[in-house]
């Protein structure tokens, strides 16, 4: 599928955590990304999960820390507003802010320039 915009993961590096940083919501991940990330930190499986997981229905998600800027997924860091898990964070951290509801067939203006407001690193390729 193409979009009329493209994403500029280098924008990363100086946008302050906005997608880690907010309203309260969920950080999903499934098991093998949760394997990957306790991998990365060097922790066993069973203390990553006791320590940064919650059960939500049949699903996982990061717990939330309280944050200057409001909730905050638990690996963003305060000090250098920076994820420490990036190398290894799950697909709906990858995939922001392109998530399932943003298909070009419901792209409006309107929400054109919420995911721009969202995240810098959203580029437009025509004026809109």
């Amino acid at each position: 599928m193409e979009f009329d915009f493209r994403f500029d993961k280098s924008e990363c590096n100086t946008c302050g955590g906005k997608c880690c940083v907010g309203e309260s919501g969920y950080i999903f991940a499934n098991i093998d990304e949760m394997l990957k990330i306790s991998n990365f930190l060097n922790i066993s499986f069973d203390k990553f999960t006791q320590t940064y997981v919650k059960k939500v229905g049949y699903k996982f998600s990061f717990l939330e820390k309280m944050s200057v800027d409001g909730q905050a997924c638990i690996f963003f860091d305060d000090n250098t507003k920076k994820c420490l898990i990036y190398e290894v964070r799950p697909k709906q951290c990858v995939d922001f802010p392109f998530w399932e509801g943003y298909k070009k067939e419901n792209i409006d203006k309107k929400i054109l320039k919420d995911l721009y407001r969202l995240c810098k690193g959203v580029k437009c390729l025509k004026k809109i």
